[in-house]
């Protein structure tokens, strides 16, 4: 399914100034591209992390955000390594989503071996989501109730990739995307010191393209099973029978 510019917005979840572009930036490259609103919400400043300090970091996430096509803003949940699944910043959350009014949203997988700010954010952000359609919240009563249409899980990183969900292969395999959203990695110098993290999102993209029969692939796993009017607005299987 192509991304149409009357989809509603596109929300995504990022616990650290990178995972965005890492896990997903693909997806948000070519969604941006097709004239969709975009924004981003980060939620540390990488303050725990072992290369770059926080003002480096959120230059460099502004920086991608812009080549992505997106608008950026950052929070803070405690402060990175610190995350913590409270009511307060689940409400918090919910209180983006109201104001952003978002059709979908993405946040990070809630599987348990990778960094303990990605599951915690993933699962609050599952809840805000709730949040946010209930009328009688008192901290959200000024803005008004609003109810996404999907919402999906986004991996960082192989392992966190969910076996317990289905998945959705989105093609982003024109040039333009692909160069957009390897600029927009690399726009994270700061952390290419511990590896070549862009080149490990793009050979993912590539083995998840090639068992598609595309040449580059990113995999989002869906929160509730996805409902569609027919049949006929779907893309084609991973794979071909």
């Amino acid at each position: 399914m192509k991304p149409t510019t009357d989809a509603g917005p596109l929300l995504a979840f990022g616990a650290h100034p990178d995972d965005i572009e890492f896990g997903c930036g693909g997806v948000i490259a070519a969604e941006a591209k097709a004239g969709r609103p975009v924004h981003l919400v980060v939620c540390s400043r990488g303050e725990a992390g072992t290369n770059g300090t926080p003002p480096i970091r959120t230059r460099e996430a502004k920086r991608a955000a812009d080549l992505l096509g997106a608008t950026i803003e950052f929070i803070d949940l405690g402060g990175d390594a610190h995350f913590e699944e409270r009511a307060v910043h689940v409400i918090e959350l919910a209180g983006i989503i109201r104001q952003v009014r978002p059709a979908t949203v993405l946040t990070t997988s809630t599987v348990e071996n990778q960094h303990p700010d990605h599951v915690k954010l993933g699962r609050m952000v599952r809840d805000a989501a709730r949040l946010a359609r209930f009328g009688g919240l008192k901290e959200l009563r000024r803005l008004s109730p609003h109810a996404i249409g999907q919402m999906f899980f986004y991996a960082v990183s192989p392992e966190a990739e969910p076996t317990d969900l289905g998945r959705v292969l989105v093609d982003v395999s024109a040039p333009e995307t692909v160069a957009c959203w390897t600029a927009a990695m690399r726009a994270h110098a700061s952390q290419m010191k511990t590896r070549d993290y862009a080149e490990l999102q793009l050979t993912r993209a590539r083995l998840n393209g090639l068992r598609a029969g595309v040449t580059h692939a990113i995999p989002l796993f869906p929160a509730d099973a996805l409902l569609v009017d027919s049949l006929a607005s779907l893309g084609r299987a991973a794979r071909r029978f």
